[in-house]
């Protein structure tokens, strides 16, 4: 039986260092809600509060309308999946898988249903009676899932568990996940610095930053509507441009030096003459080949990577550099030393104040409490 999550007003701090400054997060029962930030940001920290392995300094953690602030790790009733697997290596597959339940001193016909189940359910049944040394990384990290779902917890947490796979290995173990959750419904909290693991598997994104949430929301609304410059700029690529808004019979526009496109999507507490920060992902920028109309910019570099080329350039009035993705052509007529143009895609472009706190779009969505 899954279970929500509550946690106001956590605190932490590391001798003079504060961790988590003052964190309220509402998780819905049987969600998959991702904590994803740079190193050191807090979210382990964070997800180790929830666990019962770091101590709470401050604020409130509840399941459902139990305080389990006071409440030892293993009566929680969480599984825990890491980074380096922590399965045992002195036991078998099977033997690893049955550990939780042997605790819970579950009747023997209850233990071998429930592991076979599991086993069967993460296709490892085959390798059974096999060591840990007999497995590969994927393998390994199914042995300790099986483990933890087996156990039947209320909350599943996951710290950083794909980062010692390689890439094929982690995009198959992103499906197995989410598969698993979309079978059992858990609620899993995940913990990853990879926005694309983050982006595949979520229901719900909670970007942090120096231990404070900066945006919690969908996949879609953080990728197309970033609330602040720090999470455009850590999810996905971002070309960051200054640029300034001038307003013409009751309409915004953005100057990019003599280059200029309409803003009809502004919230109309920002229709004010000022500078802004431009965010444009490499996709939103186009070369310009009918007109000559756009940005002047020279092409440093181009790289063909199959369906794609990317474009490495700089604008030429204030020596910006711009990354570029377009599609690829049989025959490109854009080469390293040219001069060009640049159009930007006004629609799908972000547009943030001076100092990168705000976005200035309609748009914008934050579930942060």
């Amino acid at each position: 039986m899954s279970v929500n999550i509550s946690v106001k007003h956590a605190f932490k701090k590391f001798g003079d260092n504060t961790i988590i400054p003052d964190l309220n997060l509402e998780i819905r029962e049987g969600e998959f809600l991702t904590l994803l930030g740079p190193s050191g940001c807090g979210k382990t920290t964070f997800l180790r509060m929830i666990a019962g392995f770091t101590q709470i300094d401050g604020g409130d953690f509840y399941f459902g309308n139990n305080r389990i602030n006071d409440l030892d790790p293993s009566k929680r009733n969480i599984g825990m999946v890491f980074q380096n697997y922590a399965i045992f290596p002195h036991l078998s597959v099977r033997k690893n898988v049955e550990f939780g339940l042997k605790n819970k001193k579950l009747s023997k016909d209850e233990i071998e249903q429930r592991t076979n189940k599991f086993l069967k359910l993460m296709q490892i049944e085959v390798l059974a009676d096999r060591m840990p040394d007999k497995l590969s990384g994927g393998q390994q990290q199914r042995v300790a899932l099986a483990r933890a779902l087996c156990i039947q917890p209320q909350v599943l947490l996951m710290d950083e568990p794909l980062s010692n796979l390689d890439a094929k290995l982690r995009v198959e173990m992103r499906k197995v996940i989410k598969n698993i959750h979309q079978s059992l419904g858990i609620t899993t909290v995940y913990v990853t610095h990879d926005q694309e693991e983050a982006m595949a598997i979520s229901d719900r994104i909670a970007v942090m930053d120096s231990g404070v949430i900066q945006q919690l929301g969908t996949p879609k609304d953080i990728y197309r509507r970033p609330y602040n410059l720090f999470v455009s700029s850590f999810i996905g690529r971002s070309n960051i441009i200054e640029g300034h808004i001038v307003i013409r019979e009751g309409a915004a526009f953005v100057n990019i030096g003599e280059y200029e496109f309409s803003l009809a999507n502004i919230q109309k507490s920002h229709m004010l003459e000022k500078k802004v920060i431009v965010c444009v992902r490499p996709d939103e920028f186009y070369i310009e080949r009918n007109t000559g109309r756009g940005i002047p910019s020279i092409v440093d570099d181009c790289v063909f990577l199959g369906q794609n080329v990317h474009y490495f350039m700089h604008l030429e009035e204030n020596g910006f550099e711009v990354e570029i993705v377009e599609q690829s052509a049989l025959e490109s007529e854009v080469l390293p030393g040219m001069r060009v143009f640049l159009g930007i895609d006004q629609e799908r472009v972000n547009v943030f104040t001076a100092d990168g706190s705000t976005n200035i779009l309609r748009g914008v969505y934050n579930d942060v409490l």
